[in-house]
């Protein structure tokens, strides 16, 4: 399967089809048994999980993966450790560079809370933020990394449909500032509004690829995974 850049591609299909196995293969948490993974015209199958983070491919779990002690900002400023400076003598001796380096994370840091809503909550630990809001700052730690590809498995778990609609825009505009997307995810409606294109997989396999309207008419992916009935 192909991400064109520029595209939200929906990834959908029944329990156990192999959604999330793709990430962890994409991502360099599981090595594929066949095949390669090509990013940008490069082979990066079984690279390491933060070199191939560190080539712009980030990843958002189903789980609220988030630093749970640490306060929401500091999340955000965690996210940025691949695209700040890294030699240790650097850190320790505070020079006017590291300064100016710091102040600029924290500052990105703070748009990028500002952007996902959460800014207002910026001093308060991860823990205390309700589902929804730690749903979001997993994607903000991701976006921190600065990727060209984003993948979220199932962004919009147990939230509200206030915060579904409000999560839909942000990812919307991820796109039109160039980021290229997959998504994982239950939420038909979500999924129709969202995606350019769906791939639908099942036992493992590609069963269909096409546009949201034609997936949702497709009568092997009704049997496979949406049933007899017609979406509403």
């Amino acid at each position: 399967m192909s991400l064109y850049e520029g595209e939200i591609l929906g990834l959908i299909g029944p329990n156990g089809a192999g959604k999330s196995t793709s990430f962890s293969i994409i991502r360099g948490i599981h090595h594929p048994t066949s095949g390669k993974i090509i990013f940008k015209e490069k082979d990066i199958t079984g690279l390491p999980l933060h070199e191939i983070a560190r080539r712009g491919v980030a990843h958002t779990f189903q789980d609220n993966i988030v630093f749970r002690e640490m306060t929401v900002l500091e999340n955000i400023i965690v996210g940025h450790h691949l695209r700040t400076f890294q030699g240790f003598w650097k850190y320790l001796f505070s020079t006017p560079q590291i300064r100016r380096e710091a102040e600029r994370v924290y500052k990105n840091g703070e748009e990028i809370l500002n952007f996902l809503g959460l800014l207002q909550f910026r001093e308060e630990l991860a823990k205390n933020l309700p589902h929804g809001y730690q749903r979001l700052l997993g994607i903000g730690i991701a976006i921190a990394s600065h990727p060209s590809v984003l993948l979220l498995d199932e962004p919009f778990a147990g939230m509200s449909d206030t915060e579904v609609d409000f999560s839909m825009q942000r990812i919307q505009e991820l796109r039109e500032k160039g980021v290229s997307i997959v998504i994982v995810e239950h939420h038909v409606r979500a999924v129709m509004m969202l995606c350019n294109r769906i791939i639908v997989l099942n036992f493992g396999r590609k069963i269909a690829e096409g546009t949201p309207s034609q997936i949702f008419q497709d009568p092997v992916v009704k049997r496979a995974y949406l049933g007899e009935e017609p979406i509403a």
